[in-house]
């Protein structure tokens, strides 16, 4: 990936900031962004080079379209785009009008908004490849989240749509589908304990345990690569086996336990 020029939003933190890192460690040029702006700095500065940090917020259409030129101005060409920044509104039927309007600007209109504002520069450069975050939250039903739930459904969709539409161009489109990963939201949730929680939370995947961030970022580096240049419209569950589980979980019970 020598010297591909790279676009993570989210890319201060967690999955987005493993992404930046993983693709700079193979060779390309990263634009970090974030509405964190400090901390996507910090990244940028962690890996050196031309790599660059500039502070957006892609629920502001108009920020990520002039976000994507200046790109392109300095760098002459965008080969890679990864939509990893995203709101975590969980809220069910008590969601608010403003719940609904950051997570719906937030997670489908900024990865919209990024892949219509990438697509034609990178078309004008002779293709490219664009990886959606999305999760495993996309293919079920969990309590009390229609609005996250919702957004990483629509992404999967959008994301076949937007494969479709930009093939003629060359360029390919995929989703990664995350399980749990342990994230700054994650660390939050689970009061900073990783030890006391992960067995529980583990119990959800075939591997019993939740993904680091970088576990994430190889996937989604690889489908940006050429070992992935026949694989475009995909849905990739990056879920230590979470989507695969049936109702019977691990089998660990003796109703379910088998002869072996």
């Amino acid at each position: 990936m020598s010297e591909r020029i790279a676009i993570v939003t989210g890319g201060a933190n967690g999955i987005g900031r493993a992404i930046a890192l993983e693709l700079a460690a193979a060779g390309g040029v990263v634009a970090v962004l974030d509405r964190e702006a400090e901390a996507a700095a910090a990244v940028a500065a962690e890996i050196g080079g031309r790599s660059i940090a500039l502070p957006l917020d892609v629920s502001d259409s108009e920020a990520c379209r002039s976000t994507v030129a200046e790109v392109h101005r300095r760098f002459g060409r965008i080969d890679h785009l990864v939509n990893s920044a995203g709101s975590f509104i969980a809220a069910g039927q008590h969601a608010t009008d403003a719940d609904w309007d950051r997570i719906l600007a937030v997670n489908v209109r900024g990865c919209a908004t990024m892949v219509a504002a990438v697509a034609p520069l990178m078309a004008a450069g002779g293709g490219g490849a664009i990886v959606n975050i999305g999760s495993v939250s996309a293919k079920v039903a969990q309590a009390g989240r229609w609005t996250y739930n919702a957004t990483k459904g629509a992404i999967t969709t959008l994301t076949k749509c937007q494969a479709l539409d930009l093939a003629a161009d060359g360029i390919r489109v995929n989703v990664v589908q995350p399980g749990w990963v342990w994230t700054r939201e994650v660390e939050r949730a689970a009061g900073g304990d990783r030890e006391r929680w992960e067995p529980v939370w583990g119990r959800y995947a075939m591997l019993r345990r939740l993904a680091d961030p970088w576990e994430i970022a190889r996937p989604t580096a690889f489908l940006l690569g050429e070992g992935a240049s026949f694989i475009t419209g995909a849905e990739i569950p990056v879920d230590g086996g979470y989507l695969a589980l049936g109702p019977e979980g691990l089998g660990e019970t003796a109703a379910f336990a088998g002869s072996d």
